[in-house]
């Protein structure tokens, strides 16, 4: 079957900058939305990503993509994956979610972003939280989320409101995904935030 990779659009570009706006029970249920979904899949799963917005890929809607496959958690260590509250997460399309929190607890780990390539940092974060939104149907969609299914969501949600992680994100902390990988990958959040100057952060 022919995949359809759509263009990842990068940090400058006006549409991650911009609201999205709703989309209508019609338009959902339109060709077109159906197959911007399938290749907003296909996209997600060539970067690979676990999450995808419209923006991302230049279309100012509000429609977002998650999925957290077993495949990408395979190299993580089981410790890490209890860290971040990591389980895989089946394909799921939401539309014009409304995120509330549950718990404001603050949770502290590193984020990427298929937009802002090359780079990632560490990202406060809600620990629990609540979207309420439709899926590709137009029906009605409600998820209590957790963890890095909460991360996920909170990510993907700032994307339709025009945020990118940047907004959000500990600047001392930015760093290219390469040395991520060379000096901190393995190490806690604890021990990353004390080696930089931020144990402030954990206060």
């Amino acid at each position: 079957m022919t995949q359809t990779i759509l263009k990842l659009r990068q940090t400058g570009e006006p549409v991650l900058r911009q609201p999205a706006r709703p989309l209508g029970l019609d338009e959902i249920r339109s060709p077109e939305i159906q197959r911007l979904i399938v290749a907003m899949r296909d996209t997600l799963r060539d970067a690979p990503g676990v999450g995808l917005a419209a923006p991302q890929v230049g279309y100012g809607i509000q429609l977002a993509i998650i999925e957290d496959r077993a495949e990408y958690q395979q190299a993580i260590p089981p410790e890490q994956l209890t860290e971040r509250g990591r389980v895989v997460l089946p394909f799921q399309v939401i539309v014009n979610p409304k995120l509330s929190i549950i718990d404001p607890t603050t949770r502290l780990f590193f984020e990427g972003c298929l937009s802002v390539a090359g780079f990632t940092a560490l990202v406060p974060r809600a620990a629990k939280v609540r979207v309420e939104g439709l899926d590709e149907k137009g029906r009605v969609l409600l998820i209590e989320a957790e963890g890095w299914q909460a991360r996920i969501l909170q990510h993907e949600v700032d994307h339709l409101q025009g945020k990118l992680y940047l907004d959000s994100m500990l600047p001392r902390s930015f760093m290219t995904t390469a040395n991520h990988a060379r000096f901190w990958k393995d190490k806690p959040v604890c021990v990353v935030c004390a080696a930089l100057g931020l144990l402030e952060t954990l206060a």
